[in-house]
């Protein structure tokens, strides 16, 4: 596509891990020009966050490869007086500065807003921190699972007999990333107008409880602890029949239906006793009823019969059913990143679409310092390579 509509946006990722680096990805996707900053050697830390020890050529894991492909690499020691002069130099031709290092690491480096503003004052400096920057929190690490845990997400998911159960992946980070995005577009759009730049703060715990902002209004206005059902936990806030259930084979999902509706749609004769004064205040006994009553025939048979009916339900698919559907097909969500080795990586695109048109990219993650004489001959030119 000739026309990203990011394009000719420079953006400076000092980011690791998963957060930072996701939002880069996404404004890489829309056409901006990211280049990372990592340190000699060794580059980011993520360079090492390995899934299952799948790995590239150039040592790198494979999810580093799938969540900073499209970018650039430039090794700069922060710690060494010429390289920060370059990378000041690099600041001072940017619109967008990222990062999500613990709090004063970028104000040691003499990269803090103030100092940044002062090179640039058009930039967008966009931080991602763990618990913020002030607080008695600021200092704890800021790792996705003990954000999810102390949060209170973990009471979301899973059944109220189970303990605290997480999601199966990196939530936070992700969240956090896409809304680090909007926050930089709106500070772009306003730079537009005005010529001002911006600093942009968000925190992993911030958009953790921004999720849950269903969750939290119930509790604010009630004082109470929303609770899980026993059986076939689907959402705290909503009554039966919304859940997740059993069957002969395989599982169906059950959203939200009128339990009447439910009951002549899949022959439940027992679940007629019920109404809808009853969703909530008999939820476990009315799950309990479904789930055995849909033990009786298949998820493919029950989804049929709910369909028919116009009821809502699905059954539930692993990545392996999924890749078998043609609504997934449809979507082409899949591409392939070429690996420097000569092989690939299938990973998913980039989910938004620009005037009906897909976004691909098939370049994995830089090597360290690979765009290191690329990027001195077009930004540092005054400076010896």
């Amino acid at each position: 596509m000739s026309a990203l509509p990011l394009k000719g946006l420079i953006v400076l990722e000092f980011s690791q891990y998963l957060s930072g680096p996701s939002a880069g990805l996404r404004l890489a996707d829309l056409g901006a020009r990211v280049i990372k900053i990592e340190r000699p050697g060794t580059g980011e830390a993520g360079r090492k966050l390995s899934i299952k020890n799948l790995w590239a050529a150039d040592g790198s894991s494979l999810l580093f490869h799938t969540i900073n492909r499209n970018k650039e690499s430039f090794a700069a020691d922060l710690k060494n007086a010429d390289d920060l002069e370059k990378v000041k130099q690099l600041i001072a031709q940017a619109d967008v500065i990222t990062h999500n290092f613990r709090p004063g690491v970028m104000e040691k480096a003499g990269l803090s807003f103030a100092e940044v503003q002062a090179i640039n004052p058009r930039v967008i400096y966009a931080e991602i921190s763990g618990y913020g920057k002030r607080g008695p929190w600021k200092n704890r690490p800021g790792q996705d699972l003990l954000l999810q845990s102390m949060s209170g997400l973990t009471y979301t998911t899973g059944d109220a007999v189970n303990g605290p159960v997480p999601f199966g992946l990196s939530i936070g980070d992700t969240l956090c990333g896409a809304q680090l995005v909007q926050g930089i577009l709106a500070a772009l759009i306003r730079r537009s107008k005005t010529g001002q730049g911006a600093f942009v703060e968000i925190s992993l715990l911030e958009s953790l409880l921004d999720f849950q902002f269903e969750l939290l209004t119930t509790y604010y206005a009630s004082g109470k602890q929303p609770q899980r059902s026993n059986i076939n936990n689907g959402h705290p806030l909503l009554s039966a029949p919304y859940g997740i259930y059993a069957t002969d084979a395989g599982y169906i999902a059950i959203a939200m239906n009128d339990l009447q509706q439910v009951a002549k749609a899949v022959q439940c004769n027992d679940l007629l006793q019920y109404g809808p004064q009853d969703a909530f205040s008999k939820r476990d006994e009315i799950k309990e009823c479904i789930a055995k009553h849909l033990l009786t025939n298949t998820a493919s048979y029950w989804q049929q019969q709910l369909h028919a009916a116009g009821l809502w339900a699905m059954e539930v698919l692993n990545w392996q059913q999924l890749s078998q559907q043609d609504g997934y097909r449809r979507l082409q969500m899949e591409q392939a990143l070429r690996m420097k080795d000569g092989t690939q990586v299938i990973t998913t695109r980039c989910p938004i679409r620009i005037n009906g048109q897909k976004l691909y990219s098939t370049t994995p993650g830089p090597v360290v310092g690979e765009h290191n004489k690329q990027i001195t001959r077009e930004f540092l030119t005054t400076t010896t390579a």
